[in-house]
């Protein structure tokens, strides 16, 4: 998730390692906060991997900045990302988030909408945080408020994620014909 961010920051504009920090806090929020110790590992890996370039330039007020962006081959590996998301990348939140951020940066619409029909599908998938056995139990089952909470929350997302994902996968095929 991490490196898709930086990835997908880099690929609009340069940026230096503390702008591309906020801008990763921004987008992850509270849930996984980006520690120096974590980010700047990630941008030597990518940089090594010939993904990133650095270039340093005079600070306005203090001294120079490195300023980081993509190569033409981490703008391929962007797009390789987005095209070819892995499983916890369609089925995790915080990933899914991280990943639909930056899918206008796959200029196919069918192979954006190749992406929203996992998601789809996971979606659509029966599933529950609780279960009796094998079966998932549904709000109405449970007599714990707070757990019965949890599941009402989710319905509610998840049927607002459904008919946005319905309606953005109609224009796409549309726009494909």
């Amino acid at each position: 998730m991490l490196e898709l961010a930086i990835l997908g920051f880099l690929y609009d504009t340069s940026l230096h390692g503390y702008e591309l920090r906020k801008r990763i806090t921004a987008l992850t929020g509270h849930v996984r906060p980006v520690a120096e110790s974590t980010l700047y590992p990630a941008i030597k890996r990518l940089e090594k991997a010939g993904l990133l370039a650095r270039e340093t330039r005079p600070g306005a007020v203090a001294a120079p900045r490195h300023v980081l962006s993509l190569t033409s081959q981490g703008r391929q590996e962007l797009r390789r990302r987005l095209a070819e998301p892995a499983r916890g990348d369609i089925t995790d939140e915080n990933r899914w988030f991280t990943l639909l951020a930056f899918l206008r940066h796959l200029d196919d619409d069918a192979a954006q909408a190749v992406v929203l029909r996992q998601r789809l599908a996971f979606l659509e998938e029966p599933a529950s945080f609780f279960y009796e056995g094998e079966r998932p139990l549904r709000a109405e089952e449970l007599d714990d408020p707070f757990r019965r909470g949890i599941l009402t929350i989710a319905r509610a997302t998840s049927r607002a994620e459904l008919a946005w994902l319905r309606t953005t996968l109609t224009s796409l095929d549309g726009s494909t014909r």
